[in-house]
């Protein structure tokens, strides 16, 4: 993991770690909770990694107590809620729908956010996204509108639940899901349906929506103006259903321009971790994008707004070239305003829909109807691009180690997931040779190379080892290093950066590449490197699997869980848990106990690491309590000393650290046969074990972000891969 003289001349303009997780809200929570529904308050605080107590009343409480979660009961919590300490306290409403909808009004308006969950198929992913996102511990927005494309699906069934068996496919291509509210039903006892969805079956549909997806959910009520059913003889009725979607943890509220301003400048005030999506649309025909309206329209959506997006139907073609001069213009005349979103509507307008980089609205086959006319989808959209030259075929390849045949059957999933998205791109994989860099040189250089993953990760120092290639890239610097990749030491992720494009997000800026062109010295059949990678073209050495560790993680608990705990990593070697420690750091983790490897000086920054170099300094560890006990063991260890993992899982098993309420985490890295089952060990001993099936589906959603700027749920991961992926 040291890099030798060749690799630190490498341009390595450093950044910083964009895990996009935060500290957050550090107020003391406090959960009120329903009759018969007590024990949701420890579901809390095991998602928080905290203990919790029962209190009386607010009265008292001050932030001196964020180290517990605090629940109160609805009846109580009715005596002072409204004279809290809103400084020190964050209040939630954790309703159980099975108790009747809609929650105890009263609390619903007094409290900072409010939880639905039903009794018997609760989703404890669900209430860890909710908690993490509105305590502010994780943040979507920054690192979506930092890819050079964003989209989201627009779902227009009268019922989310007949949406949900084919989520998963879906939201292929995705970056979030738009729930338009307007266009629900909700079914009244008389057979009819109701003139507008109560909140109460509101609510219902975004916690089941919220239960079967990890995107972002936009929450739009639309006008009858606009295309949609919402009336618009009381603009308090938007205010109402948006600050509650505020409240329920939705990541996007879609407030349309024509509100009122005191009621948009309020819901932007009140928005909590939410993002505001100002939106105008205009069906008229009548509208253009050179007029002085369209300005003043922006200028108006900037001042309450996250995103502002126009969208307006046309008769020509030659508007959508308007729209592209309007769209220039904003950003050179105003620079700091949220990003635009601007598509025209109808067939004639599908070419802006090809334009547009700000949550482009797409469809899916599989819907009922599309929420606008001229909508496409995510493929269609991606061969048009292909059509017009903007997205050019490119050969992206799996790089695996003659030992190590797990990319193998990475090869049809890469394929579906390209045929799915209606990439033109082909997809290989191919075996890397051991005794140097030649083969990952011979298909980088390569006119069509469009990226490449590396498993099992490639040491830095190894692919800059005598490579002239590597060496003479941006003029002699080198390949440009995501700050992961030059700490970590370890590359799984090579990505090509073309000199028009704009950065990555995960990358350091990036200087001209130089013209030194390598020798294919070590052919491959079907690599043609005749042309070699083009001048204009640099490539960037990235690390995805330290955010798939981060992912798994925190699928089911807060980051906060994490930040000042200890944990064991075992390993055979420091690339092995590189990584690992990578992650950890991100989390925030105090202490870090490791066994079987010595940690270079480099990567431990921030974090303080004690090896177990005996029996004694083992039993030291298990005797501390509270933060300092491990709370998290990470094994990279082979499936033949899987009897030693056992041994350390079992010493630190049983007790769970300061309080019986908190659940210990295990992650096996490893798979393949083995004597004894660390995750069932890890099981039976009270902690949650997580399995490489789950981190390497996580690195594959960052892998294919990365290299083709396109989003595949975890989900469609698991469902598409199917079992011999991993």
């Amino acid at each position: 993991m040291d890099l030798d003289r060749s690799s630190r001349s490498m341009a390595t303009n450093r950044t910083k770690i964009t895990s996009g997780l935060q500290k957050g809200d550090t107020r003391t929570a406090v959960i009120i909770y329903g009759s018969g529904q007590e024990s949701i308050v420890s579901v809390f605080a095991d998602v928080l990694g905290k203990p919790y107590r029962i209190a009386d009343s607010f009265q008292g409480i001050t932030s001196i107590e964020q180290e517990l979660v605090l629940g109160i009961s609805l009846a109580s919590a009715k005596i002072d809620i409204s004279s809290r300490n809103r400084g020190a306290v964050v209040a939630i409403n954790a309703h159980c729908v099975n108790l009747g909808m809609p929650p105890d009004t009263y609390i619903s308006a007094q409290c900072d956010y409010e939880f639905l969950y039903p009794e018997t198929s609760f989703s404890r992913r669900d209430l860890a996204r909710f908690i993490s996102f509105t305590l502010g511990q994780i943040n979507h927005h920054d690192s979506l509108m930092s890819k050079p494309r964003t989209y989201f699906i627009s779902t227009t069934f009268p019922d989310v639940r007949a949406a949900l068996p084919n989520i998963d496919i879906l939201t292929v291509g995705a970056d979030a899901v738009e729930l338009r509210v307007d266009l629900l039903k909700e079914p009244l006892n008389d057979g009819r349906f109701a003139p507008i969805p109560s909140l109460s079956y509101v609510g219902e549909q975004v916690m089941l929506l919220r239960q079967r997806t990890e995107l972002p959910i936009i929450f739009t009520t639309r006008c009858t103006q606009e295309n949609g059913r919402f009336p618009m003889d009381n603009p308090d009725l938007y205010y109402d259903y948006l600050f509650r979607a505020i409240q329920w943890g939705v990541e996007y509220i879609d407030v349309e321009l024509w509100l009122p301003e005191h009621i948009r400048r309020r819901l932007y005030e009140k928005r909590g971790s939410s993002r505001i999506m100002s939106a105008f649309h205009d069906f008229s025909g009548s509208f253009k994008w050179p007029s002085p309206q369209a300005e003043t329209i922006f200028v108006e959506s900037r001042k309450y707004a996250d995103i502002v997006k126009m969208i307006s139907i046309i008769n020509d073609h030659n508007e959508n070239f308007e729209l592209e001069y309007f769209r220039s213009k904003i950003r050179s005349e105003y620079p700091g305003s949220p990003p635009l979103s601007a598509v025209n509507m109808g067939e004639t307008g599908q070419f802006s829909r090809t334009l547009n980089k700000v949550f482009t609205p797409i469809t899916h086959p599989l819907l009922p109807i599309i929420a606008a006319p001229g909508q496409m989808s995510a493929a269609e959209i991606n061969a048009a691009l292909s059509l017009l030259g903007q997205l050019p075929k490119k050969s992206i390849y799996g790089i695996s180690s003659p030992f190590s045949r797990i990319a193998t059957p990475y090869a049809p999933f890469y394929e579906k997931c390209f045929n799915e998205l209606g990439l033109p791109h082909q997809f290989a994989v191919v075996e890397r040779h051991l005794t140097g860099p030649n083969c990952v040189e011979a298909l980088c250089n390569q006119k069509s190379f469009g990226g490449a993953y590396l498993s099992p990760p490639v040491s830095l120092t190894s692919l800059m080892h005598n490579s002239s290639f590597f060496a003479g890239l941006n003029n002699g610097l080198g390949p440009s290093l995501t700050e992961a990749a030059r700490t970590i030491g370890m590359v799984d992720t090579i990505v090509v950066q073309s000199g028009s494009s704009s950065p990555p997000p995960s990358a350091p800026p990036m200087t001209p590449s130089g013209s030194h062109r390598g020798v294919d010295t070590s052919p491959n059949p079907g690599i043609n490197n005749a042309e070699g990678l083009p001048p204009n073209s640099s490539l960037i050495f990235d690390n995805a699997n330290w955010r798939g560790i981060v992912s798994t993680l925190t699928r089911d608990l807060a980051p906060s869980a994490y930040s000042g705990r200890a944990a064991v990593v075992l390993a055979t070697n420091a690339d092995d848990a590189a990584s690992t420690m990578y992650a950890l750091r991100a989390l925030r983790i105090g202490k870090v106990y490791t066994v079987g490897f010595k940690i270079p000086p480099n990567l431990p920054r921030g974090l303080d690491v004690e090896p177990f170099n005996s029996l004694e300094g083992l039993q030291r560890a298990r005797m501390v309590r509270d933060k300092a006990s491990p709370f998290v063991i990470i094994s990279a260890l082979g499936p033949d000393k899987s009897n030693i993992v056992g041994m350390l899982v079992r010493a630190f098993g049983g007790s769970r650290g300061s309080s019986t309420q908190i659940r210990k985490v295990f992650l096996d890295l490893v798979d393949g046969p083995r004597k004894g089952d660390p995750s069932a060990v890890a099981e039976q001993s009270g902690f949650a074990a997580y399995g490489v099936a789950d981190t390497t589906a996580f690195t594959t959603v960052e892998t294919l972000r990365l290299l083709v700027g396109q989003n595949v749920p975890y989900s469609f991961v698991r469902l598409a891969s199917g079992q011999g992926m991993f």
